[in-house]
């Protein structure tokens, strides 16, 4: 799907900053190389995986979290259709199929060592 700026929902205005950032920060920094396709969360839970194993405590990591999040949530909205959706702070996907999907949550699961970015868009994008 191609998606027009002009468009997008005003709940996407976070979450797509907070993506481009992570995208900008990893290319800068880490030099590694996010282009939003389903294959990169295998970097991204990997790159979490990294951060988990050095024990930092979680408030140190909550906003590259949000970001990892918030990136995998850019590409499932990109591979689906999905829209963003915010409530009370909190931001969400809602795919076609109206399905609901907190890829935030997902990032502080990974770093708890529960979840899996990767996983989460493989069952976001199958069709419900």
């Amino acid at each position: 799907m191609t998606e027009q700026q002009g468009t997008r929902p005003h709940a996407a205005a976070k979450p797509a900053r907070w993506a481009a950032d992570t995208v900008a920060t990893m290319r800068e920094g880490a030099r590694i190389r996010l282009d939003y396709s389903a294959q990169s969360l295998w970097r991204v839970d990997r790159m979490i995986e990294d951060i988990r194993r050095e024990g930092p405590p979680f408030a140190a990591v909550e906003s590259v979290l949000r970001g990892f999040g918030a990136y995998a949530g850019e590409v499932i909205v990109r591979q689906t259709g999905a829209e963003w959706w915010a409530t009370g702070g909190d931001h969400w996907i809602r795919t076609p199929d109206g399905r609901l999907w907190d890829p935030v949550e997902e990032a502080r699961r990974c770093f708890g060592g529960q979840g899996s970015l990767r996983l989460l868009c493989r069952d976001a994008t199958a069709a419900g």
